[in-house]
């Protein structure tokens, strides 16, 4: 069982204030696997004041990019070599399948890092251009100040480097909460960040629930809040910074729609659909859980999607062959369960799965993966986000028809078209209102901004303009000749 007693704040490993703790249940044997401190209101205090002094004060925000950039390089060189550490970690707290976890869970926010790096080699931070009233103007990129990063349990080393990278290399501190069901994969990092010499005060990591976070949130020492959950806690977060007009990102919710449209190869389509809807136990804002497919080809597509789903092997997340684990926690299990029964309420058909444990499986936070049949865009299965393994397969009438669909949702977050014509692929891309798109397949690129229309947030992490969410532009106008 991996146990820690101290807190990181302020690149410092302290005593909580408090005395109560966290621990840390596997998804797949419900048994304890860590034990960390709650961080309470006063830790979080503690972590803002380290931050504030460091911004203000410390050395961090004032050093040279190039000297930023070298600091954090030394810690994406360290991460690099203990890829395989994190992987397993992330396993044991969250149940995602040991190769998903090789795969994605712990090289792509090393990817993201290094994606960070070299935007941040290429950026002007103070550059000259031309003006109007005086014949040239000074553009500085600074830091936007002290950084709450408040993230989820589904990918959580994915979504702290998206915020943790960005904000150091732009010379800004951060204070990280964790979620409480997923705290251990950000004390191994903490543990990386103290070895690479990271300056003491930059980043703290305090595990907490909601009411800690929100007093996090509403800081006064915290200038910029980046977020990554539930739209219903994102729209609480903006209410907040909006009325102390502090700076925020919200990366939200999402009910992505694969368009498979009738000249798409249907077995390389589902083998691409594997992974984009049910990757990380259909744990994933971006998961593709909406399938859309002509009338024409309806009953092939389903049968496809059905035998794909039926083929894949649930069970324990440590199992290199296992495709589909536990969720993260029984409330979670619980609420998918929910959905399931609400959508044979609303008149779907189960194609394959439905209610009940997974064969074989008689303890872990599993369900079985269900694919739904005859369903109307209207139903709430096709418009709340379940986050589980959970698909719909919903028929259209023809391709304007299909983006309509696509469109009908309060989210915007991603989506894909399946094709055998690429062009016509792309021109289905500029029409549905998503913040990423692929043409047969899906992934992000993490040179290309990435977040959500509508409901799914505001702001873009990823590429020049993740960086820019971290600074302040300020304009200067030099004296002439200077």
């Amino acid at each position: 069982m991996q146990t820690h007693e101290k807190l990181f704040i302020g690149g410092e490993w302290v005593a909580p204030s408090g005395t109560a703790t966290i621990d840390v249940i596997s998804p797949h044997t419900e048994e304890v696997v860590g034990r960390v401190p709650e961080g309470t209101e006063a830790d979080v205090d503690l972590a803002v004041a380290k931050a504030r002094d460091a911004f203000d004060n410390g050395e961090w925000p004032r050093l040279e990019p190039e000297e930023r950039i070298a600091a954090v390089q030394k810690f994406s060189d360290l991460y690099a070599s203990r890829l395989n550490d994190m992987a397993q970690v992330i396993t044991t707290e969250m149940g995602s399948p040991i190769l998903f976890s090789q795969l994605a869970q712990a090289p792509t926010p090393w990817m993201i890092l290094n994606s960070f790096l070299e935007i941040a080699r290429e950026t002007d931070w103070e550059k000259r251009r031309p003006g109007v009233l005086s014949p040239e103007v000074i553009v500085r990129r600074e830091p936007v100040g002290v950084v709450a990063a408040i993230v989820p349990w589904n990918v959580p080393q994915f979504v702290i480097m998206s915020k943790l990278a960005p904000a150091l290399l732009s010379g800004c501190t951060i204070v990280i909460k964790p979620s409480p069901e997923t705290p251990l994969d950000a004390f191994l990092m903490a543990e990386w960040l103290d070895e690479a010499g990271i300056p003491k005060g930059v980043v703290s990591v305090v595990p907490a629930g909601r009411a800690v976070g929100e007093h996090l949130v509403q800081h006064a020492g915290i200038d910029k809040v980046a977020f990554t959950g539930s739209t219903a806690a994102g729209r609480r977060i903006a209410a907040i910074c909006g009325e102390q007009l502090k700076r925020c990102s919200l990366e939200l919710g999402g009910k992505s729609a694969a368009i498979i449209l009738d000249d798409a190869d249907l077995e390389a389509t589902t083998n691409g659909l594997k992974m984009a809807s049910l990757m990380n136990n259909g744990q994933a804002c971006v998961a593709q859980t909406r399938i859309l497919a002509s009338r024409s080809r309806y009953d092939e597509v389903v049968e496809a999607i059905g035998s794909m789903v039926s083929g894949m092997k649930v069970g324990d997340p440590n199992d290199m062959t296992t495709e589909i684990g536990p969720l993260v926690a029984e409330r979670q299990q619980e609420r998918v369960e929910k959905y399931i029964a609400v959508g044979q309420e609303e008149g779907a058909r189960v194609v394959v799965g439905g209610n009940g444990r997974p064969a074989g499986l008689e303890k872990g936070w599993y369900v079985q993966p269900t694919v739904f049949a005859n369903v109307d865009n209207g139903m709430r299965i096709a418009q709340e986000e379940i986050f589980g393994p959970v698909l719909a397969v919903i028929p259209y009438d023809d391709v304007d028809d299909a983006v309509r669909i696509a469109n009908d949702s309060e989210y915007g977050l991603a989506g894909s078209v399946w094709t055998g014509d690429p062009d016509a692929g792309l021109d289905v891309a500029r029409r549905v209102r998503t913040g990423t798109y692929g043409v047969n397949g899906y992934g992000m690129d993490f040179k290309a901004p990435f977040g959500g229309y509508k409901a799914s947030g505001l702001g873009r992490e990823f590429g020049p303009e993740g960086l820019d969410h971290y600074c302040e532009l300020k304009s200067i106008i030099p004296s002439p000749g200077t």
